[in-house]
């Protein structure tokens, strides 16, 4: 199977609809993020993106990749226009030419199967951008070449392509047996997501890389975990660890198959700065690294953790597990004795999301900026 195919079944679109278990209506955690971010998106528009880039076209081109259902990325979407007018504005004043202001072309990428048509009927009713949407898997190719300036992804790369092979097979070392998560696993697990990982990013870096005209910037908003920090040890790998204990629950009652149990993984890595930063340098030659920080995230109570966990995998577990898996039962049990048992240590954990900015390079190695 290619990885493109991989990447669409190995991972269902989130709960669409504006629903009780919608994505919609259960994705303030993610929002959180992209607010915090506002401040330094509107600080690499300012500093980093290049007026040639800006005045090669009356035509300016942003994508959000992982766009999901919404509200989210017309938060992202939003932030990002209002700091390009900033941009636009100020460059004006200062400029004896024409009008440099150009209009905005936006486009909405995720899934094949996403719920688009919840998107698209969250769009105010004016925007100040022409929107279109692009489905597909943003681990291949999605857009012309040369045809983008400025392309944002939040929340959407921590899901990897597909679940490393190896951990699913019998007769490695690195088998999952038993587990639905890594960060609990045996460190030959641990590699084979890491590794994963990394080879993901490579690929989405090199499709961007053709995408993006030169000059054009590259904001990435991934969740992941502070440098150094054990993965056992972070917030939101914790919360997978608690879910994995209500399933393997499940499976000692009989009331989920051990067989499915063994063949499921949850098709998700949580990285730190310097596992990006080795792939962008080590392995990429097409981008400078402009900014990259920890962004500290706000964390929930355990309903809306659970509510947040259900929104995000309930149509995963539901392709995987079939009519075995009672999904009421299982976010029950996670929430009732798993979360609210256990908030004490969650909340002791820190919760971070990796913010990087890139520039493509005209040519020659990746730099490091920042």
């Amino acid at each position: 199977m290619s990885t493109l195919i991989a990447a669409e079944r190995s991972v269902r679109p989130m709960n669409g609809g504006d629903g009780h278990y919608s994505y919609s209506k259960n994705s303030a955690l993610q929002r959180n993020v992209i607010e915090s971010s506002k401040e330094i998106i509107n600080m690499a528009i300012s500093e980093k993106l290049d007026m040639e880039t800006l005045t090669s076209s009356k035509i300016f081109k942003i994508a959000d990749l992982g766009c999901s259902v919404g509200p989210n990325t017309l938060i992202a979407v939003q932030n990002i226009i209002e700091s390009l007018e900033l941009k636009f504005n100020s460059q004006e004043k200062g400029s004896t030419c024409c009008d440099l202001h150009p209009e905005f072309q936006v486009f909405f990428n995720d899934q094949a199967t996403n719920d688009f048509n919840q998107l698209f009927i969250s769009l105010p009713p004016k925007t100040k951008y022409f929107a279109a949407g692009v489905p597909g898997s943003f681990y291949g190719r999605l857009f012309p070449k040369a045809s983008l300036h400025f392309v944002h992804s939040s929340n959407a790369l921590h899901w990897l392509s597909e679940v490393p092979p190896q951990v699913l097979d019998k007769s490695s070392p690195a088998w999952n047996k038993g587990r639905i998560h890594y960060s609990n696993s045996n460190t030959e697990v641990v590699k084979a997501f890491r590794a994963q990982y990394a080879k993901d990013l490579d690929n989405f870096l090199n499709v961007r890389a053709q995408e993006i005209v030169h000059g054009g910037l590259l904001a990435l908003i991934i969740p992941g975990r502070t440098n150094g920090t054990p993965h056992s040890q972070t917030y939101i790998n914790k919360a997978y660890e608690l879910l994995e204990s209500s399933i393997i629950d499940m499976a000692k009652k009989d009331k989920i198959s051990k067989e499915k149990v063994d063949s499921f993984n949850t098709p998700v890595y949580f990285g730190s700065l310097e596992e990006v930063e080795e792939v962008v340098v080590k392995h990429n030659e097409f981008f400078s690294i402009e900014v990259m920080e920890d962004l500290p995230c706000e964390k929930e109570p355990p309903k809306l953790l659970s509510m947040t966990y259900r929104a995000g995998l309930e149509g995963t577990m539901k392709d995987h597990f079939g009519d075995d898996v009672d999904v009421e039962e299982m976010f029950d049990l996670l929430l009732y004795k798993k979360l609210e048992e256990s908030s004490s240590i969650i909340e002791s954990y820190d919760f971070v999301s990796l913010f990087v900015l890139l520039k493509r390079l005209p040519s020659g190695r990746a730099v490091t900026s920042y």
